[in-house]
């Protein structure tokens, strides 16, 4: 869990990357709204008792897309829609980040 947060933040550190992603990825960024109706289901999925380890891949998964989506969002996105964009983004990580706190700590 911590290498996944680790590698997220450096994901959204690093320069070097982040200027790539800026003009590549921009074209490809997947549709919002899409993506937040395909988390909240699986926030909303409990994977039975015995796969544990199972739903924390799994959330962790729908993590790290939640912060790379951020990333390109925040480079891609200009105007008045940047900001409510990033702040959906940043509630979808939380509450990944919650919910791989609560389920997979132990």
């Amino acid at each position: 869990m911590l290498r996944i947060v680790i590698l997220a933040v450096a994901l959204l550190i690093d320069p070097a990357i982040t200027v790539g992603a800026e003009k590549s990825g921009c074209s490809q960024l997947p549709d919002l709204s899409t993506a937040r109706l395909h988390w909240a289901a699986v926030r909303k999925s409990r994977v039975g008792p015995g796969h544990g380890e199972e739903s924390c891949r799994f959330y962790s998964s729908n993590f790290f897309e939640a912060a790379t989506m951020r990333q390109a969002a925040s480079f891609c996105k200009d105007g008045v829609d940047r900001q409510r964009t990033l702040e959906l983004l940043d509630a979808e990580i939380n509450a990944f980040n919650d919910l791989i706190a609560t389920q997979c700590t132990g």
